[in-house]
């Protein structure tokens, strides 16, 4: 008997090295290649185009112009696709926008509060090897501008035109036809024609990843991305073929890619993969998928609880309840990238701008991290005043009496020259 394509497998062997690692060879090769577009600039930068992407780079870079013109190039199907798309992305990502607000309240002597700000530049990376992925132009550079970016770089190794005219509805200023660990090294450290970006956010191979990492402090970043995850929750009311689909729409990202079902039944396990093998028989990216379900399999548990658990052990990038406990399991779990409740709500119509952003964490970094926002590219600065020094003598007294504790003698001085002293004076600051 050949071996079922997608087993039954235990909890613990999906969850062992599920984390997303970058390995030592790898972290050195983008180091030199980052340090060699650093000091290099434009030539490197071309040179290594040349050299990883294949091509002579003529042209690297396009204006806001030339996208228009791309997109003015486009049907008027895919113009009308993607400025729907980007709508409904727009629009879920001012109402996140409209939840932070300024804050003001009173301080002992004072008022403080906090003032919200955008970045000034951000670097929005969407990959495009083996095909163009204009959703994630979208789901990058609609997000920076709803934030308020002043100026939106989209970054990609496809100049396909359906790439370009997706970044010109973002409403991107630039476009550089560029990828990997040297794209990310342009943006985050500037060229002779590139300036320097604040924040780089997009998923992207391992050497996108590399590069991101390495560059974190001197940009900010939103997360380091590793090979697409889908969990599918169902119990056996839910037909195979859906759930088939719904691994296979998954499983042919990448080869690496991880496909799940817990459920409570493994009655459904030869059902499911009689779907599968069906589905894959004529699936041009069968080969890719096939692959990718060798890193899935099914967790069968005992009770909800058990569901429950297995999930919040996986902290899958995407989760998808379907079946009849879906709404009651939907409020039970602690850590997934996005949730996707109920037949209707397929993974794939998150993934193609129903709204919520598709740049969601993996490897087990939903634990403590969510899906790219209007918040990645946002700054929360505080700020306070003091006006009233009687009212503000609580505040001076304590940082005087932890200055003293911690051993910071400055510090207690310049907290001691706002004391007002015996006499009633206020704070000694006109010597």
């Amino acid at each position: 008997m050949n071996p079922l394509l997608f087993p039954i497998r235990p909890l613990a062997a999906l969850t062992v090295g599920a984390e997303m690692a970058l390995d030592a060879e790898t972290l050195a090769s983008t180091q030199a290649i980052l340090d060699d577009v650093r000091s290099g600039g434009d030539r490197a930068l071309r040179r290594r185009i040349a050299q990883y992407e294949h091509r002579t780079p003529h042209r690297v870079l396009f204006d806001r112009n030339a996208l228009e013109a791309a997109f003015g190039r486009l049907s008027n199907a895919h113009q009308g696709l993607l400025r729907r798309t980007a709508d409904r992305i727009d629009r879920f990502a001012r109402g996140q926008r409209a939840c932070l607000q300024t804050m003001e309240m009173a301080i002992p002597g004072g008022r403080a509060g906090h003032r919200i700000a955008p970045v000034r530049r951000a670097a929005c990376y969407a990959p495009g090897g083996r095909f163009p992925l204009p959703s994630s132009v979208l789901m990058t550079a609609v997000t920076a501008r709803a934030a308020g970016v002043e100026t939106v770089w989209v970054v990609t190794p496809s100049a396909d035109e359906i790439m370009l005219g997706a970044a010109f509805v973002a409403g991107a200023d630039h476009l550089l036809w560029a990828g990997g660990a040297h794209a990310i090294g342009a943006v985050a450290y500037g060229t002779d024609s590139i300036p320097a970006v604040d924040v780089i956010v997009g998923p992207g191979n391992r050497w996108v990843t590399a590069a991101k990492h390495l560059v974190s402090g001197r940009v900010g970043i939103d997360m380091l991305a590793g090979p697409s995850e889908l969990v599918v929750v169902a119990d056996g009311s839910v037909s195979p073929d859906l759930i088939a689909a719904d691994l296979l729409g998954q499983a042919e990202h990448d080869p690496d890619a991880r496909p799940i079902v817990v459920t409570w039944e493994a009655a459904g396990v030869s059902a499911l993969n009689e779907a599968l093998d069906a589905q894959l028989r004529d699936l041009p990216t069968a080969s890719i998928a096939r692959a990718a379900l060798q890193n899935g399999g099914v967790v069968v548990c005992a009770d909800d609880a058990a569901v429950t658990a297995a999930v919040d052990a996986l902290a899958p990038e995407h989760l998808e309840l379907l079946g009849e406990r879906a709404e009651k399991l939907a409020g039970t779990f602690a850590h997934y990238g996005g949730l996707f409740v109920g037949a209707g709500s397929a993974e794939v119509l998150g993934d193609y701008g129903a709204g919520p952003n598709h740049v969601l964490p993996t490897g087990g970094t939903a634990r403590f991290s969510g899906g790219l926002s209007v918040f990645d590219f946002l700054r929360i600065r505080t700020w306070m005043r003091i006006d009233d020094p009687v009212d503000s003598q609580p505040l001076v007294h304590d940082a005087e009496a932890l200055a003293g504790l911690e051993g910071l003698a400055a510090h207690g001085r310049s907290a001691q020259r706002r004391r007002i002293g015996n006499g009633g004076g206020g704070p000694d600051i006109t010597e």
